[in-house]
């Protein structure tokens, strides 16, 4: 692997070559992204249902094309191949109801840990939650203008809640 050294000076590249400081909101929340992604990826690795296996993957490529929209000025939006949109959240709404359907949904306070991947899939979804509060962070600075996103983050939370359930019964 060759450096580029280029993050030596605190700085880091949007998608649009702009310089911005590692501090900066932007990579503060899609680096967000790329931590739940990762700790997703350990949930994966774990488990050995294949359900579960789709569903995070499904999951992980959101994350990368929600961290590509992110770091992404206005004025270059249209150069992205991909963008997370309604039927993405409507995917994740979806997947919310069957995953019900299957394993109900617990009417008492949950303490994760039943079994190492449904704990995994909950660390997950706090990493969510953290990306969704910075998330929000950019849209009120107006840095983000993604009524998806924010939607579909709000949702994926829930569907990583009731995929940690799942993975306690069938995991």
């Amino acid at each position: 692997m060759k450096f580029s050294k280029k993050g030596d000076t605190g700085e880091t590249s949007l998608l649009g070559g702009q310089r911005i400081p590692k501090f900066d909101p932007r990579p503060e929340a899609y680096g967000t992204l790329d931590e739940a992604s990762s700790v997703l990826g350990v949930a994966r690795g774990m488990t050995g249902n294949a359900r579960i296996k789709e569903i995070i993957l499904q999951v992980q490529k959101d994350l990368l094309v929600m961290g590509a929209e992110m770091s992404t000025l206005p004025e270059d939006m249209a150069k992205l191949m991909q963008r997370i949109g309604t039927a993405d959240v409507d995917r994740v709404e979806d997947l919310i109801d069957k995953l019900q359907e299957e394993v109900p949904f617990p009417r008492e306070f949950i303490y994760p840990g039943k079994n190492a991947v449904s704990a995994q899939i909950d660390v997950g979804r706090t990493v969510i939650r953290r990306a969704e509060r910075r998330a929000a962070e950019l849209k009120q600075k107006g840095l983000l203008n993604s009524a998806e996103i924010h939607q579909y983050l709000n949702r994926l939370a829930d569907m990583l809640f009731s995929l940690a359930r799942y993975a306690e019964e069938k995991g």
